[in-house]
């Protein structure tokens, strides 16, 4: 179940925000701004904005029962559907709110969520998605849950005196240990599809929500990986093949975008999706430098990628759209302080020639090539090799077989000590030298 509700006419929208201490007035701003190109995603205008300052948050209504008058009449007057919140509500304030505006009032991480439901398409992303609704609706029930009460026992089965708001509940933790034993078997999917690909050098996509990302993987790969100037226009991870002249196989992977104060229980929802991330040799992290506020945008990724563990990977940083930047000394800043970086456009195909000599060059050092010579009645060991290398090609000629093959560092060792048992001759190829074993 996707629990949101589809629109079919676009709704007026008015978008809150509160300078308090730990948020300072253009901090607001900018998130205001990014709240509008949520909501505009979700399918609603924005037709006006408030911000409230105070020293700390008001825990019945958060603006303040004053400031929430003034906004009923705001929205009244601007005849507003929906009331959007920047920072997140809790159940109580969503009420109070509701109570004096007459409106529908959501919060940033409940409109992320209608954004995602939105644009889930594949079986794993609806699941992801419909898990962190449920945990984040399950503080904010009310009594739209009884349609659940088919998949439970009747009689028998309630206590004695329940209330609708315990048995609401007892469905959400149902449903919710149902869609995560399904998680675990996506999860279990993925990792078998993931076992060919182990001896492949593979570049995952990593970065800010609408920063490119997809446009970059389809110029790199030569696909057509759908491309939207929307957030969250990509969820699942896409997995293609890395366009390159000589014999390495490298694959790139897109991933789901980030943003700032994403909610806990969603990173949570979607780590099967970012493990394919998890599995890479190196992170694209990828970054719009024609935004106004970037660097801001780059630590809330490097803060999430933190958050997920994924600090023992590589990452090269590069600095998308170019094109769009007028100062000509961002980029020559960038260069002297970001490394390792590359600056390129994806639109444009700028520099993207440097960048896959970047890649190349992690691919050389994670990655050994060897060509193989072994006579062909060794033919179990050469069936063996295919369990701990990918290999590129066996060709058979007088009682010879010559493989060549990828292995990645950590397998290396044993394919050596494999191919030790049949006195085979060995070339190890770095692209530059070649060495005999």
């Amino acid at each position: 179940f996707l629990y949101y509700n589809k629109i079919e006419k676009r709704e007026r929208a008015v978008i809150v925000g509160v300078v308090h201490d730990e948020q300072k007035r253009w901090m607001v701003d900018d998130y205001l701004n990014e709240l509008e190109l949520l909501a505009e995603t979700a399918g609603a205008d924005v037709v006006d904005r408030i911000i409230q300052e105070r020293e700390k948050l008001d825990p019945a209504y958060m603006i303040g029962r004053g400031k929430v008058k003034e906004l009923a009449l705001l929205s009244k007057y601007q005849d507003a559907d929906i009331i959007i919140f920047d920072d997140d509500l809790t159940p109580a304030q969503v009420k109070n709110i509701e109570d004096h505006c007459n409106v529908k009032i959501l919060d940033r991480s409940g409109l992320i969520l209608d954004i995602f439901a939105k644009h889930a398409r594949t079986h794993e992303a609806r699941i992801q998605v419909e898990l962190a609704q449920l945990r984040y609706l399950s503080t904010r029930l009310t009594r739209q849950w009884t349609h659940l009460s088919r998949q439970v026992g009747g009689i028998g089965v309630r206590g004695p005196g329940e209330t609708q708001l315990e048995t609401d509940r007892r469905l959400i933790r149902k449903r919710i240990a149902v869609l995560t034993k399904e998680m675990e078997k996506v999860a279990n999917q993925r990792q078998i599809r993931r076992k060919p690909r182990k001896n492949i050098f593979k570049a995952a996509l990593v970065g800010y929500t609408n920063v490119g990302k997809s446009t970059l993987l389809n110029t790199l790969t030569q696909s057509d990986v759908k491309v939207e100037n929307q957030l969250f226009a990509t969820l699942d991870a896409t997995v293609r093949s890395l366009q390159v002249e000589d014999h390495r196989r490298i694959l790139a992977i897109d991933t789901v975008g980030f943003i700032r104060k994403l909610p806990h229980h969603l990173v949570a929802s979607f780590k099967s999706t970012l493990e394919e991330a998890r599995e890479a040799d190196l992170l694209l992290h990828v970054i719009d430098v024609s935004h106004p506020n970037y660097i801001a945008q780059k630590k809330t990724v490097e803060s999430v990628l933190s958050e997920l563990h994924f600090g023992t990977l590589p990452v090269l940083k590069v600095f998308n759209k170019i094109d769009k930047v007028d100062d000509p000394h961002i980029i020559s800043h960038i260069k002297k302080t970001e490394q390792p970086c590359v600056c390129i456009s994806a639109s444009k195909g700028i520099f993207i020639k440097e960048l896959l000599d970047k890649i190349k060059q992690y691919a050389d050092r994670a990655i050994k090539h060897l060509k193989v010579t072994l006579p062909v009645q060794d033919s179990g060991l050469i069936a063996r090799l295919y369990s701990y290398a990918d290999v590129l090609n066996v060709e058979y000629s007088d009682g010879i077989a010559q493989i060549d093959l990828n292995v990645s560092l950590l397998n290396a060792e044993q394919v050596f000590k494999l191919l030790q048992k049949s006195e085979p001759i060995i070339e190890e190829t770095d692209h530059e030298n070649t060495r005999h074993r």
